[in-house]
Formats: C-alpha cells, sequence, structure tokens
C-alpha cells in the first residue's frame, strides 16, 4: 500500500496505524532522508540543501533507497510506502519494480486537507519539532511542488481502481477511524 497527501497531511501520523492495522512495515522515505540528515552522511548533506531549498530529492537517489528497503525480510508479506512515489518517474520505475517481484499494490489512501490548514499545521510543527525547513516559504514552495508533480499521481492511480481518498481534517483518531474503514470496503 501507498499513503498519500500533501506535506502536513497526517501521512506520518496516520501511516503507523495503517501499517499496524495490516501488519506490514510503515516505510517513511522521509524518515530516511532525515537520518541521514542526522548522521551527516554524504548523502544526508545532499539531502539537507535540497530539502532547505523545498525541493524534492532526485528520482534515482530515492528509487534506490526505496528499492534497498523493500528487499528487507520484514517486506515480504507487504509494506505500506509513506512519501514515495512522488513522481510519475517513481510511479513507473515501482510498478516495474514490484512486476519484476511478482508483486502488486493493494491501495493507494490519498489523506485530503485544504492548504491553509497544510500551513497552519506545518508551521505548528515547526515551532514543536525546531524543523528549519519548515517556515512558511518553503512550506508554500513544497505545495507548488507537490501539486505540480504529484498531484497527476492520483489520477494514475484512480484509473487503477487504486485510489482510497480519506478526508484528513478532524481529530487523529477521527481520520484513523475513516482511513482504515475506507481501506477494509476498498480490499473487500
Amino acid at each position: 500500500m501507498l499513503i498519500m497527501g500533501a506535506p502536513g497531511a497526517g501521512k506520518g501520523t496516520q501511516s503507523t496505524a495503517l501499517a499496524e492495522a495490516y501488519s506490514v512495515p510503515a516505510i517513511s522515505t522521509g524518515d530516511i532522508f532525515r537520518a541521514n540528515i542526522r548522521n551527516a552522511t554524504e548523502l544526508g548533506v545532499k539531502i539537507k540543501a535540497l530539502i532547505e531549498a523545498g525541493e524534492y530529492v532526485s528520482d534515482d537517489v530515492t528509487e534506490a533507497i526505496v528499492a534497498d528497503r523493500l528487499a528487507e525480510e520484514d517486506c515480504s508479506s507487504g509494506f505500506l510506502l509513506d512519501g514515495f512515489p512522488r513522481t510519475m518517474h517513481q510511479v513507473h520505475f515501482l510498478d516495474r519494480h514490484l512486476s519484476r517481484q511478482r508483486r502488486g499494490l493493494n491501495a493507494v489512501v490519498s489523506l485530503v486537507v485544504e492548504p491553509d490548514e497544510l500551513v497552519a499545521r506545518l508551521l505548528d510543527r515547526a515551532q514543536k519539532e525546531g524543523r528549519t525547513d519548515d517556515n512558511e516559504d518553503t512550506i508554500r514552495r513544497r505545495m507548488e511542488v507537490y501539486a505540480g508533480q504529484t498531484a497527476p499521481l492520483l489520477f494514475h492511480y484512480e484509473r487503477q481502481g487504486l485510489l482510497v481518498e480519506v478526508e484528513g481534517t478532524g481529530t487523529v483518531e477521527e481520520v484513523r477511524q475513516r482511513m482504515l474503514e475506507a481501506v477494509a470496503a476498498h480490499k473487500a
């Protein structure tokens, strides 16, 4: 499965519950990137510069990281990707990668939240967590990049009958319940 949504839509928060419900690992490319930044790896230095500029990490780098992670034993019975794919290039990569393994996606959850709510959430998160990559200009730039590069993916998955849209506004529990019910109905 995949979980998608604009930055601040709650993917990280909701992915844990979804992964637990289906006994699969939640794989966050953002967490992998932040670990590299925290550890000041060569990759981390490059990633930090891109994120601070409001840009995304290149497809090739992200695809290699995801392929390595999906090859790990805990992904043999399934997985939940959070933050990947973000471009059509990555969609086609994932489709080919899974096809070679005779695997496929069961559902693509899209958390839908109004833009002004997203800005407020991200500014609040930046203050609480000290994230330098979450100032208002960078947030708005990330939303522009999301709309231009990532939103078309939803149409791709909708055409494949995989898209499960979930209203992402409300309490964490309300969104979680809506999401779990929608995925169960989709998989039935």
